[in-house]
């Protein structure tokens, strides 16, 4: 049996979240905030955080600083269950940082990248990764030194006998590219937004994305937030409903779906579950702050889990 059930592959930093901010925010004044939190940012480690939270043995790899703050994330996932043996540290670097400001249902998002995309193909222990059965990428574009070799990594992983997955976010730079294409043929498992499909199909509607980016990856899942989720599979359409909860925070929602989905697929759940349990986990994650901390109440978790009718 394989040790770890599945390996990332991808960014860490904290994210500092300042909840009640005015919704104009003039330049040269001294604004205040009602809340604050500090919470584990970065799409990769929220994922893998929160497959640890569902169950799944997970391993995590990145390239992260050599201060405090790398300490505090690398901290939430070691306490977590993730295995972080074979993490790099950057001697003399500092983490990244991103500063959510949330106003309403919009939010101005700011990162400070520091070590979030310097993890390189060289840094990666291939033969711990193919030690788990499942590979998963998350943050494709802002994974700047290891982009241009992620095509040979997958295919690494596929040859070694794993099943992949990827989410890639949001391209910073609009462009859509970078080899992407080359990664489909060594792909189970997409997983993006409505926008993400439609800007990597090259699409105008979802419908056209779907059916573009199905004919080049075997399973394609697409979040379609409060309207659920949809996922074409070899030329079979799949839908789930979103889960109605009390929204806290939206932060992390589509990594935590990726965890719940993934979590699901490694038990070897049909593709109905799979979407059905990445839509409770996407929502269980807006009921706290940021992408992970509902997940750290374990028991809360499971009963919310339990109460939708799947079991941990």
């Amino acid at each position: 049996m394989s040790r770890l059930d599945i390996t990332i592959a991808g960014e860490i930093n904290l994210d500092l979240i300042l909840y009640g901010l005015p919704e104009q925010m003039p330049t040269e004044r001294e604004l205040l905030a009602t809340g604050f939190s500090m919470t584990l940012g970065s799409s990769s480690a929220i994922v893998a955080h929160n497959l640890s939270s569902l169950g799944s043995r997970v391993g995590f790899v990145t390239r992260a600083g050599d201060d405090a703050l790398a300490s505090i994330a690398l901290l939430r996932l070691s306490t977590n269950g993730v295995d972080l043996s074979r993490v790099v540290r950057s001697e003399g670097a500092g983490s990244g940082v991103t500063l959510i400001l949330p106003h309403g249902p919009q939010r101005h998002i700011l990162t400070y990248p520091g070590t979030i995309s310097d993890l390189r193909f060289e840094d990666l222990d291939l033969e711990y990764m193919a030690s788990a059965r499942h590979f998963h990428m998350s943050s494709l574009f802002l994974q700047r030194e290891l982009l241009p070799r992620a095509p040979e990594l997958f295919q690494k992983m596929k040859a070694a006998g794993l099943t992949t997955s990827l989410d890639t976010n949001d391209d910073p730079d609009d462009r859509w590219d970078d080899g992407i294409e080359q990664i489909f043929p060594y792909l189970d498992i997409l997983l993006p937004n409505e926008r993400e499909a439609m800007r990597m199909a090259q699409a105008d509607d979802l419908e056209a994305a779907i059916a573009r980016l199905g004919g080049k990856v075997r399973t394609v899942v697409v979040k379609l937030g409060a309207r659920g989720a949809t996922a074409i599979q070899e030329g079979k359409r799949f839908n789930a409903s979103a889960a109605r909860v009390e929204v806290v925070d939206p932060v992390g929602a589509g990594d935590s779906f990726d965890a719940g989905f993934l979590h699901q697929f490694l038990r070897g759940a049909d593709l109905t579950t799979c979407l059905s349990c990445g839509n409770l986990c996407g929502a269980f994650s807006t009921t706290g702050a940021g992408g992970t901390e509902a997940f750290r109440d374990h028991a809360r978790m499971q009963d919310f889990l339990e109460r939708q009718g799947i079991p941990k």
